[in-house]
């Protein structure tokens, strides 16, 4: 499959990296995406090993990472509830 960067290349990592913030994927414009959409079946659906579905999926767990190592480290209010 050939690559055609429609919107450039790097930019998004760039600005990862200036806002300092992790950059978790680049996510390609495929018709597998669009077809997936239109019939209901995500191309993620199709198992981890399907070339469409590859960057959704370490994007969705490079995402799954980032949050339970952010919740990890915060700690949230304390809620108590009282009749």
């Amino acid at each position: 499959r050939e690559r055609v960067d429609v919107f450039g290349h790097g930019g998004g990592r760039r600005t990862a990296e200036l806002m300092k913030v992790p950059f978790l994927a680049e996510l390609p414009l495929i018709p597998g995406v669009r077809v997936g959409g239109d019939t209901g079946r995500p191309v993620a659906l199709m198992g981890e090993d399907h070339p469409d579905a590859q960057p959704f999926i370490a994007m969705a767990k490079a995402a799954a990472e980032r949050a339970e190592a952010t919740s990890a480290s915060r700690k949230g209010p304390s809620i108590t509830m009282e009749d």
